[in-house]
């Protein structure tokens, strides 16, 4: 006869939850949790209901009760994206959805929620980068799906632990920025024509987000009063939110822009719509469409090395840090504060040659003086 004991598990967070603990009759140790918070009115109603259940399901259904419908992976993934949809932009709960389906699905999908353990994360995440190639950030991400997912089942009590929380993040390194210097801003300007030089002069001089850039509309653009309003952004043909709520904001037009934006205006105004249009009179789908018809070509012809094109972004920032109050430019870039921008850009900032306690000199020289002439009284 098997025999179920009530076991009780701590957490990092110091919670603890009732479970239960059995030897099958194969002679392994099981464990398997209830849900229940280590309370005394959980704690009687498991000893007094709970375990005699769970023992007599162990001895005559051959341990069926114990599956106690706990959801998959993929069920429960898909359930958390769709309820906390309202607290994300449209591509971010798009890519989500992507993510799991594409990154999760085949991998952890048919599992149990309590059936994966760290090593199985550890695992899957090892083939995320050596197999599958993603960047260690986009693994980040991916985790963030996994996690968030985790901690709705331990809010929802179908879980008693995230394993998640037992394996640490793949190291994610920055990427180097290497902005172009002015001079190469104008030869890139120069050398791109049409509807292509007035959007990378626009990306260049406001240091505006990709997305943010194909999301602006011709009701956004006030030459009167030199204003760009930052409202919405535009990814994988998705027009949503922009990156944070601090990203919707109102933004100088610099006066090197606007024979730009006005060239734009001739191409593109009339439709009363987007202000940089495809083709077909559309917004254009996704930056990638930008990249590598246009970008690429224009680097070349440049004879530049390649650049992501959201170095354009870069390049608006660390040039501006050396030059303009660090409050505008944080405010320029749609940064909650400017202590995000000192932490991205600092190193650009110019140094001035500062003569460290210049302050004290002054103080200095009047001890000195009274030091010499109490000097000269006792000679």
């Amino acid at each position: 006869m098997i025999k179920v004991n009530l076991t009780i598990t701590k957490t990092k967070k110091g919670l603890e939850y009732l479970g239960a603990s059995f030897t099958d009759k194969n002679g392994k140790r099981q464990r398997k949790a209830l849900q229940l918070l280590n309370t005394p009115q959980n704690k009687k109603v498991a000893e007094t209901i709970l375990i005699p259940k769970l023992q007599l399901a162990l001895n005559e259904n051959n341990g069926a009760f114990f599956e106690n419908n706990i959801p998959t992976v993929y069920e429960f993934a898909l359930k958390s994206i769709n309820m906390n949809k309202s607290k994300r932009n449209d591509a971010t709960h798009n890519d989500y959805v992507s993510i799991l389906e594409n990154h999760i699905k085949d991998v952890l999908g048919n599992k149990k929620l309590d059936k994966v353990k760290p090593s199985d994360i550890k695992q899957w995440q090892t083939d995320l980068i050596e197999i599958k190639k993603l960047s260690p950030a986009r693994v980040k991400t991916c985790r963030k799906v996994l996690s968030k997912m985790y901690n709705d089942a331990l809010d929802d009590e179908i879980v008693s632990k995230n394993p998640l929380t037992r394996v640490a993040s793949p190291t994610i390194t920055l990427p180097e920025i290497t902005p172009f210097t002015a001079d190469e801003v104008l030869k890139i300007i120069d050398n791109a024509q049409g509807q292509i030089q007035n959007f990378v002069a626009t990306a260049f001089l406001t240091g505006a987000r990709s997305g943010e850039l194909l999301g602006l509309m011709w009701n956004d653009i006030d030459f009167e009063k030199k204003e760009i309003s930052i409202k919405r952004s535009i990814k994988m043909g998705i027009i949503g939110n922009t990156k944070t709520k601090y990203s919707i904001r109102d933004i100088d037009m610099l006066d090197g822009l606007i024979p730009y934006l006005k060239a734009q205006y001739e191409l593109t105004g009339s439709k009363n719509s987007f202000v940089f249009l495809n083709n077909q009179g559309n917004h254009i789908y996704d930056i990638k469409r930008i990249r590598d018809t246009h970008w690429k070509k224009l680097l070349i012809k440049c004879e530049l090395k390649y650049r992501p094109i959201y170095h354009t972004r870069h390049t608006f920032a660390t040039i501006m840090v050396e030059n303009e109050d660090i409050l505008w430019v944080s405010k320029m870039l749609g940064h909650k504060d400017s202590t995000i921008t000192l932490q991205r850009y600092a190193k650009s900032m110019k140094k001035p040659e500062i003569k460290r306690g210049a302050f004290l000199n002054d103080k200095m020289s009047i001890i000195d003086n009274q030091f010499d002439n109490q000097n000269k009284k006792v000679a």
